[in-house]
């Protein structure tokens, strides 16, 4: 199937990248997403919440990563262009500096992202592929031929919003441990995945709910993990400070911006390369 044929054919179906880019308020989303995301508000409201605060993290770790030195990125599972892009927040940091490689296996997330590329942003410093998670090899070869990424320098490693739609049958967890190895000394990784607070049995269950209609009705089942599971996918790296927290509450902008954090429903952290 080519590419115009896998855009047409996902139109009628209800796709995460478009579910998230409706839940920010963004327009690269259709009827049928729109449904699916108000029928998941109505039982789960924070949805939006963690939505808002995902892509608040996504800015501030970029924002670290650059003030740590990184100058070249990739994004696995970059999603639908939305607010707040990684070149657009590594240009504001360092203007002109940082190369930046979008990774996408849904064609609609591509096609647009190409198109945001072509629009706004620089050629010859960043690039949109079709690739999957789980190609390893194939994904890190295809990166490294797009001529944006050096191999003997650091690497920003961004998995944000991606592994709770990963399985465990899938074993995200190897796939994650080959890409752990390919980042360079002084590299980092960060990571953002859903989480509700076992104790928080009502919220837990209306999450396990929201879940499993991901998993019915979407193009990718959800999976609710706990912190400690969460935390394994940093594999031998370190964690810097504050560690594996809350999204709001990972180098929050402001005082006060961690308030009430639990209810963004996610857990997030950036770690670096021993």
């Amino acid at each position: 199937m080519d590419d115009a044929a896998r855009v047409a054919s996902s139109v009628d179906r209800v796709s995460v990248g478009r579910v998230y880019d409706y839940l920010l308020g963004g327009t690269h989303n259709y009827a049928v997403d729109q449904a699916f995301a108000e029928q998941q508000l109505a039982v789960l409201p924070e949805i939006r919440d963690f939505a808002r605060a995902n892509r608040a993290f996504l800015g501030r770790a970029v924002r670290f990563m650059v003030g740590q030195g990184i100058r070249q990125f990739v994004d696995i599972g970059s999603g639908l262009p939305t607010q707040g892009n990684v070149h657009e927040v590594a240009d504001e940091v360092a203007p002109g500096e940082c190369r930046v490689v979008y990774i996408d296996n849904e064609p609609i997330a591509r096609a647009h992202a190409q198109i945001l590329l072509e629009q706004t942003a620089d050629p010859n410093r960043h690039a949109a592929l079709d690739a999957d998670f789980f190609d390893r090899r194939l994904l890190w070869d295809r990166v490294l031929d797009t001529g944006l990424i050096d191999r003997t320098e650091p690497i920003g490693l961004l998995l944000v919003a991606l592994l709770h739609f990963m399985p465990d049958e899938q074993d995200p967890h190897a796939a994650l441990g080959f890409h752990r190895t390919m980042l360079p000394p002084g590299s980092f990784l960060a990571v953002s995945h859903i989480h509700v607070a076992p104790e928080d049995v009502e919220t837990r269950s209306a999450g396990e709910k929201v879940a499993r209609e991901y998993g019915r009705r979407t193009n990718h089942a959800a999976i609710m993990r706990s912190r400690e599971q969460i935390a394994e996918f940093f594999g031998d790296l370190e964690l810097v400070e504050p560690g594996l927290v809350w999204l709001p509450q990972w180098h929050p902008d402001t005082p006060g911006a961690g308030k009430d954090a639990a209810r963004s429903r996610g857990l997030a952290g950036v770690a670096r390369t021993r």
